[in-house]
């Protein structure tokens, strides 16, 4: 779990950089609807890390699971932001990518679906004990 905990660090490292970066060098650059996506993008990142530092800490969790739940939402990461960050930061033109942020954003639902996933047998598998 230390792999995914010292991945999600580099993630939020990358996010508040980009965020500062943005804040403070594109502010003058960018439009204001240009702005706000990029804020999205850094938002979302900020959003799942966090969850990633819930996912690998949890030890309900286990190691299979930490590690599908990680990879699914690093994978959500890279392309939801990613091509969000390639769309205004780095000039790539959003025509030839622009399928690339939903499915990131798909990624991002089928990591919480799994969580639900968990939670919700757990309570099922309680309530079976409790009758």
């Amino acid at each position: 779990m230390n792999k995914n905990l010292a991945i999600t660090c580099i993630f939020g490292l990358t996010a508040i950089i980009l965020g500062a970066f943005t804040t403070h060098g594109l502010q003058d650059v960018l439009t204001s609807k240009e702005m706000s996506s990029l804020e999205t993008g850094i938002r979302y990142q900020i959003y799942h890390v966090i969850v990633l530092l819930f996912v690998n800490t949890y030890t309900s969790f286990s190691n299979k699971l930490k590690n599908y739940v990680s990879y699914v939402f690093f994978f959500g990461i890279f392309l939801f932001s990613g091509s969000i960050y390639a769309i205004y930061i780095f000039n790539y033109p959003a025509k030839s990518i622009w399928f690339v942020t939903p499915i990131g954003g798909l990624l991002f639902m089928i990591g919480w679906v799994l969580m639900i996933h968990f939670f919700l047998l757990k309570v099922i598998n309680k309530k079976k004990w409790i009758k």
